[in-house]
């Protein structure tokens, strides 16, 4: 990956972050032109953003403040990582879930 293409997707990896909707908005425009990085990026949130929908519905199931305040913060964190990467120019996957994501997405952004 050169600072060529870090400098092209960069934009779209941190727009990805931003919503669900700007997952499909940089997937959209990194078609235009295909990053590494993008991509990379655009399946690490995307796989956030889902995992975080499916199990956010399951959690809000439970009547306690206590599960549902820590399952925001592990979240917050986690997506704070991979922007923060995103923002910094590296391709670090997010802890714990992020090599998943890039298996089961592995053709998303190719």
């Amino acid at each position: 990956m050169t600072n060529q293409d870090i400098e092209i997707g960069r934009k779209n990896a941190i727009i990805s972050y931003i919503t669900i909707f700007g997952v499909i908005i940089a997937y959209y425009l990194n078609n235009e032109n295909k990053s590494d990085f993008a991509s990379f990026h655009i399946r690490q949130s995307l796989g956030l953003w889902l995992t975080f929908f499916a199990l956010g519905y399951i959690v809000g199931s439970f009547d306690n403040w206590l599960v549902t305040s820590s399952f925001y913060l592990f979240f917050v964190i986690l997506f704070i990582y991979g922007f923060s990467n995103a923002v910094a120019r590296k391709k670090q996957i997010v802890p714990l879930v992020g090599a998943f994501y890039q298996k089961i997405f592995a053709n998303l952004g190719n």
